[in-house]
């Protein structure tokens, strides 16, 4: 391992029980931050109501963390938006925000248009199919950032629930051991320690965030940890640990796609700027006509928010 990698995790990782929520409820007082949690959902009506419900309870009605909790809806086709604001959470569709911008179906444009509807000092990304998990990853992510005004970024890692009976796993998913580790061992050597640089639980200062590029799809969040280190140095970004997490697994051919957008990300921030034309990737299928599907990766990146016109905190 690079030698300031094995440096940084010794500095920069800590655990989520180093970060208990009367901890981090003092901690957040004290400065006077205010905290938004963020839920990007696409067809999850089956798990957002209980993850939204939990968080609620537990860190904005039992303890006084969390400021709100907003469900950025993602071109849904099932009740994901009629089940979070059921179960309390402000819910903002994709397609109604700034509709003057466009609108793409990714996870990085949730995320990316997040910034025109909450108003926390500090964002914190949640996904929305976890089956498995506590609240104590909010309280593990703020506690770094509270703590220390140089931390900008932090990002979750955990032993991953297999879907073959419960057996765990401390590899990351396919995505991340097979394309996003070892990018970052060849290309950004300094970062070879962080975990998981894939992990859809992170949290995010809104004054650094907004002054990001953020790509539409799953390359959110390789982008904005590689961006980060590149504005504000390894230091900027910490990790920690937050136990075990469940979630809907993904097939290979959506995997394979979002291989391709990370691909893309990295060679963006590798080799500069260029024209860059919607990718696609042909899968073989047997069931398909000619036995090939010709799919579409988003490549776009929206630009940092504040460079946007109107753009203010809500």
């Amino acid at each position: 391992m690079h030698p300031a990698a094995a440096a940084w995790f010794g500095r920069r990782t800590s655990a989520a029980a180093d970060w208990p929520v009367e901890r981090v409820a003092r901690l957040r007082a004290e400065a006077g931050t205010r905290v938004s949690v963020v839920i990007p959902a696409r067809d999850e009506a089956a798990s957002v109501g209980a993850v939204v419900e939990r968080i609620r309870r537990d860190l904005a009605l039992d303890h006084d963390v969390v400021a709100e909790v907003v469900v950025m809806d993602s071109l849904s086709t099932d009740d994901t938006a009629a089940v979070a604001r059921a179960a309390g959470a402000g819910v903002h569709s994709v397609a109604d925000v700034r509709p003057d911008l466009g609108v793409h179906g990714g996870k990085g444009e949730a995320l990316w248009k997040s910034q025109f509807v909450t108003r926390g000092d500090v964002c914190v990304f949640v996904d929305a199919d976890l089956t498995e998990w506590g609240t104590h990853f909010v309280t593990g992510l703020l506690g770094p950032l509270l703590a220390d005004p140089d931390v900008r970024l932090v990002k979750g890692f955990y032993d991953r629930v297999l879907d073959d009976g419960g057996r765990s796993s401390t590899q990351g998913g396919r995505v991340t051991e097979l394309v996003a580790r070892p990018l970052l061992a060849s290309r950004w050597p300094q970062l070879g320690a962080v975990v998981q640089p894939l992990a859809g639980e992170w949290a995010i200062r809104r004054a650094h965030f907004e002054r990001l590029p953020v790509p539409t799809g799953y390359g959110v969040e390789f982008a904005t940890l590689v961006d980060t280190v590149a504005a504000a140095g390894l230091d900027a970004v910490a990790q920690v640990d937050l136990g075990s997490r469940a979630h809907r697994h993904q097939n290979v051919h959506d995997l394979g796609a979002m291989a391709l957008e990370i691909l893309t990300v990295a060679d963006r921030r590798s080799f500069g700027e260029r024209e860059v034309v919607p990718g696609t990737i042909a899968q073989f299928d047997r069931a398909a006509p000619g036995r090939w599907r010709e799919r579409v990766v988003p490549v776009d990146e929206r630009p940092p928010a504040v460079s946007v016109a109107g753009y203010a905190p809500c």
